[in-house]
């Protein structure tokens, strides 16, 4: 069973791979411009990373500053590279009276209005007396025309911008929130309210610490950018490749060897990407086509990279940057977030694991041959050097330290490991300047002591770095490529602000949590009447509301994901939908995984599955077909954020408390579940399956994704006719063979 296209597979070259990434990742297809353009552009896009690096290990100036300098670099870089328009015209270089270096005039404007929107709250921020402009506390919402009309300038640029880089979804969402706070008594029932004045909606919208310049801004311009940051130089510097080879190493060699490794160095990278379609294009030019050549059809090999991929989303410690923002919301350590997000992501990988499995023993697919194995002394002996900036960033953020400084350390590293070399003298002088760094924040108190030893360890043993020194303009470039992938998650951070400033002065987060259980529980008493026979009854009704409760969020949820990054993503479903999860008295943690799980399935649920489409495009396969494949392979994803809801001991640190017993029961009754699931999707387990008995796996799979003792008593018996079967075919099969 192959696939007719699997007999003309070929490599892609690295231009047809960054075309497939900007045709999916609209972040990532910019506009060409004029020699001179670019080369003040790049020096704008260095200064805006260096900015950003030297603050997070020198201090942050004030947040409005901070945030100012933050959002003036989004707004001249997004209206240089990103047209009004995305047409093929549009990504012509363009020339002539009403265009400056490629970039037309309107742009340049606009670009001048919103570093000044920008930059007008820090100015204006102890008042300006000449202008009659009081400090800023005396106009909090009672502004002055100079602030209306900025804040006019703003929230119209920033909505903008968004639309840009991210298409038109983000912002017609954004919009009806605006359309609400000011419409506010011309809706019905339980969304009605009030309404806010223009003159207060501006006022709310523009001034920290609320709507754009609030929490979201804050934590993308200090923490996010960095990692974003440190994931693209990372990758530049070989850490990426160095993840595909030991994956290669540790997977390849077993059943459906190529699609095993898929899902490995997807997790693997994941530890550093914040983009599934990044993570696609990346380790998908390998994988994907080694997948075909074994004979996986190609629509399958694709659904697998993009499901394997968008599990970088949620895979720590990065998890898409979404982590840090729940870690600001919960108002909970960093490190809490990525220890409760490990089981879950383990299941996800575990579910994707096996249906490759399961389809490999379908097809009867074999394993890469030895010598199509790379060497593991050759890999390690090349390439060991690139694990110091993880290894350093790691130790930095779990050692209690600021994200952004151990963002800053890693980043550090990376460029000590890319461009210092022991044989170079004048190359030390990175590798110097970062021990130098490491050495006064010891002596201040900064770092602890053996905090200290190991970054300055790292530093000094990653100038023995064998591989071939990164030269100072190809960093640039790895820079400019880092800010570029910034700019999306910036320009939605900014403008969801605006959903967060809405809710907060609205209340609908409430009144839409309010209508879900309320619906909910009128549901689930129709059902609980089905269904009861006098005393007795399947459900009762509050776990029926429950249930349902949990299915209309995650509904929602997919929904609005639809084409959304996933932080931008979080912000909203947080607001929105986590409401209605702590009225159900759901732990707060678990409340917030569950929505960015949900919110993230988007990224391999048909028709919006952008990481599928790129992964169809290198897999040369119909694109809705890679999705549906993408979809089933991800019910790891799918089911987690129920597993973890019913038994908040799988995130280790929810506030019910942690039991090891507890948890072992509910992690093994999940990994069933799971794998129960991954049958049903293959037909086949230990021999091919019948379309009953996949039905009753399914059904099985689902009871057993609600940990308890009755559940899987209840799933056991569901599936045992299907495991009877199995076992009975399993050894006609042997015996025929004998």
């Amino acid at each position: 069973m192959t696939d007719p296209i699997n007999q003309d597979v070929r490599d892609l070259t690295a231009e047809e791979l960054a075309a497939i990434e900007e045709k999916y990742d609209e972040g990532a297809a910019t506009r060409p411009v004029g020699e001179l353009a670019g080369l003040l552009l790049r020096g704008v896009a260095i200064v805006f990373a260096s900015y950003h690096y030297i603050t997070a290990g020198f201090g942050l100036p004030a947040d409005h500053w901070h945030m100012g300098w933050h959002l003036s670099g989004l707004f001249i870089l997004t209206y240089a590279f990103y047209p009004v328009l995305k047409s093929k015209s549009s990504f012509n270089l363009k020339t002539g009276i009403m265009h400056m270096g490629g970039i037309p005039f309107p742009d340049v404007i606009l670009m001048i209005l919103g570093v000044a929107a920008a930059l007008y709250v820090g100015l204006a921020w102890r008042g300006i007396p000449s202008l009659g402009i009081e400090e800023q506390t005396f106009r909090m919402g009672n502004p002055n025309n100079y602030d209306m009309f900025f804040g006019v300038v703003i929230i119209v640029l920033v909505l903008d911008i968004a639309r840009r880089t991210l298409g038109w979804v983000l912002p017609a969402i954004i919009s009806l929130f605006i359309v609400y706070a000011l419409f506010g008594p011309y809706f019905s029932g339980l969304l009605q309210h009030p309404g806010v004045k223009f003159r207060t909606f501006v006022s709310s919208m523009y001034f920290p610490q609320e709507g754009i310049f609030g929490v979201t801004l804050w934590v993308v311009s200090t923490i996010v950018f960095h990692f974003v940051l440190f994931g693209v130089i990372a990758q530049r510097t070989g850490l990426g490749q160095l993840f595909i080879d030991n994956a290669t190493i540790l997977a390849g060699r077993y059943t459906g060897g190529p699609a095993k490794v898929s899902v490995v160095s997807s997790a693997f990278f994941g530890t550093i990407s914040g983009s599934s379609v990044a993570n696609t294009v990346s380790t998908g030019a390998l994988t994907i086509p080694n997948m075909k050549r074994l004979g996986y059809p190609g629509h399958f090999a694709g659904g697998v990279e993009a499901a394997a991929s968008a599990g970088g989303q949620i895979t720590p410690p990065i998890m898409g940057a979404a982590a840090f923002i729940m870690a600001e919301f919960l108002e909970l350590p960093y490190t809490t977030i990525v220890i409760a997000a490990i089981f879950p992501a383990i299941l996800h990988y575990v579910g994707v694991f096996t249906v490759v499995h399961l389809m490999a023993r379908k097809l009867g697919l074999k394993g890469l041959a030895k010598e199509q194995l790379p060497q593991l002394a050759h890999v390690w002996r090349e390439g060991w050097a690139n694990i110091i900036p993880l290894i350093g960033l790691l130790w930095v953020l779990f050692s209690g330290y600021t994200p952004f400084m151990s963002a800053f350390c890693g980043i550090s590293l990376a460029i000590v490991a890319g461009m210092s070399r022991l044989k170079e003298p004048p190359s030390l002088i990175y590798a110097v300047a970062f021990g130098a760094f490491v050495i006064w924040k010891f002596i201040g108190g900064g770092f602890e002591p053996f905090t200290a030893l190991i970054l300055l360890s790292g530093t000094a043993v990653a100038t023995l770095n064998p591989q071939n020194r990164i030269l100072l303009p190809e960093m640039s470039e790895s820079v400019e490529t880092g800010v570029k992938y910034a700019l999306a998650v910036g320009a939605a951070s900014a403008a969801v602000g605006i959903v967060v400033g809405v809710i907060n002065t609205t209340g609908i987060g409430f009144r839409i949590g309010f209508m879900v259980t309320q619906g909910a529980g009128n549901l689930a008493t129709d059902i609980y009447n089905l269904l009861s026979f006098g005393d007795f009854a399947l459900f009762a009704v509050e776990d029926l509301q429950l249930f349902l409760s949990l299915v209309f969020i995650a509904i929602a949820c997919i929904l609005m994901g639809a084409g959304i990054p996933t932080t931008a993503l979080y912000i909203m479903l947080v607001s929105v939908a986590q409401p209605a999860l702590a009225q159900l008295g759901i732990p707060p943690i678990a409340s917030h995984l569950f929505v960015l799980y949900y919110g993230v399935v988007a990224e391999i649920t048909p028709p919006v599955c952008t990481s599928a489409y790129a992964a169809a495009a290198i897999a040369n396969s119909p694109p809705f077909k890679t999705g549906i494949s993408a979809f089933t392979l991800g019910l790891g994803k799918i089911v987690a954020p129920m597993a973890f809801v019913y038994a908040p001991v799988l995130l280790f640190v929810s506030s019910t408390g942690f039991d090891l017993w507890t948890f072992t029961y509910s992690a093994a009754s999940c990994i069933a579940g799971v794998v129960a699931l991954s049958a049903a999707v293959v037909g086949y387990w230990l021999a091919p399956m019948g379309a009953i008995n996949r039905v009753q796996c399914a059904l099985a799979g689902l009871v057993f994704i609600a940990p308890s003792l009755s559940a899987d008593l209840v799933a056991l018996l569901i599936a045992s006719p299907a495991i009877i079967l199995q076992f009975l075919a399993k050894r006609q099969t042997s015996m025929a063979a004998a």
